[in-house]
Protein backbone atom coordinates (compact mmCIF):
# COMPACT_ATOMS: atom_id res chain seq x y z
CA UNK A 1 0.00 0.00 0.00
CA UNK A 2 1.61 3.24 -1.15
CA UNK A 3 2.12 6.34 0.95
CA UNK A 4 -0.48 8.26 -1.06
CA UNK A 5 -3.23 5.70 -0.51
CA UNK A 6 -3.03 6.29 3.23
CA UNK A 7 -3.98 9.94 2.67
CA UNK A 8 -7.20 9.20 0.72
CA UNK A 9 -9.62 9.92 3.59
CA UNK A 10 -7.69 13.03 4.63
CA UNK A 11 -7.63 14.36 1.06
CA UNK A 12 -11.38 13.74 0.67
CA UNK A 13 -12.08 15.62 3.90
CA UNK A 14 -9.90 18.53 2.73
CA UNK A 15 -11.77 18.61 -0.57
CA UNK A 16 -14.96 18.98 1.50
CA UNK A 17 -13.45 22.05 3.16
CA UNK A 18 -12.15 20.61 6.44
CA UNK A 19 -8.69 21.68 7.58
CA UNK A 20 -7.98 20.05 10.95
CA UNK A 21 -8.59 16.34 10.46
CA UNK A 22 -8.02 14.06 13.45
CA UNK A 23 -7.52 10.31 13.30
CA UNK A 24 -8.66 8.39 16.38
CA UNK A 25 -7.84 4.85 17.50
CA UNK A 26 -7.70 2.84 20.71
CA UNK A 27 -5.47 0.18 22.22
CA UNK A 28 -6.46 -2.33 24.84
CA UNK A 29 -9.89 -3.72 24.04
CA UNK A 30 -8.73 -7.34 24.33
CA UNK A 31 -6.63 -7.43 27.52
CA UNK A 32 -7.83 -8.92 30.81
CA UNK A 33 -6.22 -6.10 32.82
CA UNK A 34 -5.49 -2.40 32.73
CA UNK A 35 -7.11 0.53 30.94
CA UNK A 36 -8.23 1.14 27.39
CA UNK A 37 -6.24 4.02 25.89
CA UNK A 38 -7.18 6.14 22.88
CA UNK A 39 -5.23 8.69 20.92
CA UNK A 40 -6.42 11.44 18.57
CA UNK A 41 -3.83 12.82 16.16
CA UNK A 42 -3.94 15.75 13.74
CA UNK A 43 -1.10 15.51 11.22
CA UNK A 44 0.19 18.37 9.07
CA UNK A 45 -0.28 18.05 5.29
CA UNK A 46 3.50 17.98 4.90
CA UNK A 47 3.98 15.13 7.38
CA UNK A 48 7.52 13.95 6.52
CA UNK A 49 7.64 10.60 8.32
CA UNK A 50 7.65 7.35 6.35
CA UNK A 51 6.55 3.97 7.70
CA UNK A 52 3.45 4.95 9.68
CA UNK A 53 0.97 2.07 9.52
CA UNK A 54 -1.28 -0.01 11.77
CA UNK A 55 0.64 -0.36 15.05
CA UNK A 56 -0.03 -4.12 15.14
CA UNK A 57 2.16 -4.53 12.02
CA UNK A 58 5.18 -2.83 13.64
CA UNK A 59 7.88 -4.10 15.99
CA UNK A 60 8.00 -2.47 19.44
CA UNK A 61 11.25 -0.74 18.43
CA UNK A 62 9.75 0.69 15.23
CA UNK A 63 6.60 1.77 17.14
CA UNK A 64 8.71 3.60 19.72
CA UNK A 65 10.65 5.39 16.96
CA UNK A 66 7.47 6.41 15.11
CA UNK A 67 5.83 7.49 18.37
CA UNK A 68 8.63 10.04 18.89
CA UNK A 69 8.42 11.17 15.24
CA UNK A 70 4.65 11.61 15.43
CA UNK A 71 5.01 13.68 18.62
CA UNK A 72 7.69 15.80 16.88
CA UNK A 73 5.58 16.61 13.82
CA UNK A 74 1.88 16.39 14.75
CA UNK A 75 -0.24 19.53 14.88
CA UNK A 76 -1.97 18.13 17.98
CA UNK A 77 -2.22 14.90 19.99
CA UNK A 78 -4.90 14.07 22.55
CA UNK A 79 -4.99 11.03 24.85
CA UNK A 80 -8.03 9.45 26.52
CA UNK A 81 -7.76 6.77 29.21
CA UNK A 82 -10.61 4.76 30.74
CA UNK A 83 -9.61 2.50 33.62
CA UNK A 84 -10.51 -1.12 34.36
CA UNK A 85 -13.23 -0.17 36.88
CA UNK A 86 -15.08 1.94 34.32
CA UNK A 87 -14.62 -0.84 31.71
CA UNK A 88 -16.32 -3.25 34.13
CA UNK A 89 -19.07 -0.71 34.81
CA UNK A 90 -20.02 0.31 31.25
CA UNK A 91 -18.48 -2.56 29.14
CA UNK A 92 -15.45 -2.48 26.88
CA UNK A 93 -17.16 -1.11 23.75
CA UNK A 94 -18.63 1.86 25.62
CA UNK A 95 -15.35 2.38 27.46
CA UNK A 96 -13.42 2.37 24.15
CA UNK A 97 -15.77 4.94 22.63
CA UNK A 98 -15.61 7.05 25.82
CA UNK A 99 -11.80 7.04 25.71
CA UNK A 100 -11.95 8.09 22.04
CA UNK A 101 -14.25 11.03 22.86
CA UNK A 102 -11.89 12.00 25.67
CA UNK A 103 -8.90 11.93 23.30
CA UNK A 104 -10.75 14.27 20.92
CA UNK A 105 -11.65 16.64 23.78
CA UNK A 106 -7.97 16.74 24.76
CA UNK A 107 -6.83 17.97 21.33
CA UNK A 108 -5.58 21.53 21.15
CA UNK A 109 -6.24 23.05 18.71
CA UNK A 110 -9.57 21.24 18.25
CA UNK A 111 -10.20 19.37 14.99
CA UNK A 112 -13.06 20.12 12.58
CA UNK A 113 -13.37 16.55 11.27
CA UNK A 114 -12.83 13.09 12.79
CA UNK A 115 -11.72 9.82 11.21
CA UNK A 116 -12.54 7.03 13.67
CA UNK A 117 -11.10 3.51 13.56
CA UNK A 118 -13.89 0.93 13.51
CA UNK A 119 -17.59 0.85 12.66
CA UNK A 120 -18.90 3.10 15.44
CA UNK A 121 -19.14 6.90 15.67
CA UNK A 122 -18.06 8.64 18.86
CA UNK A 123 -20.00 11.07 21.00
CA UNK A 124 -19.03 14.42 19.45
CA UNK A 125 -20.72 17.36 17.73
CA UNK A 126 -17.96 17.27 15.09
CA UNK A 127 -18.55 15.73 11.65
CA UNK A 128 -16.98 12.30 11.61
CA UNK A 129 -16.44 9.18 9.55
CA UNK A 130 -16.02 5.72 11.10
CA UNK A 131 -13.59 3.69 8.96
CA UNK A 132 -13.45 -0.10 9.35
CA UNK A 133 -9.80 -1.21 9.45
CA UNK A 134 -8.98 2.49 9.50
CA UNK A 135 -5.56 1.89 11.06
CA UNK A 136 -4.51 0.28 7.75
CA UNK A 137 -6.30 2.80 5.51
CA UNK A 138 -5.74 6.26 7.00
CA UNK A 139 -2.41 7.85 7.94
CA UNK A 140 -4.04 9.83 10.78
CA UNK A 141 -5.72 6.76 12.29
CA UNK A 142 -2.49 4.76 11.87
CA UNK A 143 -0.58 7.49 13.73
CA UNK A 144 -3.23 7.41 16.49
CA UNK A 145 -2.94 3.61 16.70
CA UNK A 146 0.82 3.92 17.31
CA UNK A 147 0.45 6.64 19.95
CA UNK A 148 -2.35 4.74 21.74
CA UNK A 149 -0.43 1.45 21.71
CA UNK A 150 2.87 2.89 22.96
CA UNK A 151 1.08 4.95 25.63
CA UNK A 152 -0.81 1.89 26.88
CA UNK A 153 2.22 -0.41 26.76
CA UNK A 154 4.19 2.05 28.90
CA UNK A 155 1.35 2.23 31.43
CA UNK A 156 1.31 -1.56 31.64
CA UNK A 157 5.08 -1.59 32.18
CA UNK A 158 4.52 0.73 35.16
CA UNK A 159 1.79 -1.59 36.47
CA UNK A 160 4.28 -4.45 36.18
CA UNK A 161 6.32 -2.79 38.94
CA UNK A 162 3.25 -2.81 41.20
CA UNK A 163 2.14 -6.35 40.35
CA UNK A 164 5.25 -8.21 39.17
CA UNK A 165 3.71 -11.70 39.56
CA UNK A 166 1.55 -11.26 36.46
CA UNK A 167 4.17 -10.39 33.81
CA UNK A 168 2.40 -7.27 32.52
CA UNK A 169 5.63 -5.91 31.01
CA UNK A 170 5.67 -8.87 28.62
CA UNK A 171 2.03 -9.38 27.55
CA UNK A 172 0.60 -5.96 28.53
CA UNK A 173 -2.45 -7.65 30.05
CA UNK A 174 -3.48 -9.61 26.96
CA UNK A 175 -4.76 -13.17 27.58
CA UNK A 176 -1.54 -15.05 26.84
CA UNK A 177 -0.93 -18.53 28.21
CA UNK A 178 1.52 -17.14 30.83
CA UNK A 179 -0.97 -14.48 31.92
CA UNK A 180 -3.82 -16.99 32.27
CA UNK A 181 -1.57 -19.30 34.30
CA UNK A 182 -0.59 -16.42 36.60
CA UNK A 183 -4.28 -15.63 37.23
CA UNK A 184 -4.93 -19.31 38.02
CA UNK A 185 -2.01 -19.37 40.40
CA UNK A 186 -2.28 -15.97 42.13
CA UNK A 187 -5.89 -14.95 41.54
CA UNK A 188 -6.62 -11.43 40.37
CA UNK A 189 -4.81 -8.17 41.07
CA UNK A 190 -6.51 -4.77 41.52
CA UNK A 191 -6.25 -3.83 37.82
CA UNK A 192 -7.86 -6.98 36.41
CA UNK A 193 -11.14 -6.51 34.53
CA UNK A 194 -13.54 -8.50 36.69
CA UNK A 195 -16.27 -8.81 34.02
CA UNK A 196 -13.95 -10.48 31.51
CA UNK A 197 -13.92 -14.21 30.80
CA UNK A 198 -10.58 -15.47 32.05
CA UNK A 199 -10.81 -13.25 35.15
CA UNK A 200 -14.33 -13.53 36.56
CA UNK A 201 -13.97 -17.32 37.02
CA UNK A 202 -11.10 -16.68 39.47
CA UNK A 203 -12.61 -13.97 41.66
Amino acid sequence: MGHNNLWTFEIEAREDGFTAIAGIDEAGRGPLAGPVVSAAVILPIAFPVAGVTDSKKLTPKKRAYLYEEIYSHAVAIGIGIVDHMEIDRINILNASLASMSMAVDNLFPQPDYLLIDGPFPVSSVLPQKPVKKGDSLSISIAAASIVAKVTRDRLMEKYHQDYPLFGFSKHKGYPTKAHKEAIKKYGCCPIHRTTFKGVKEFL
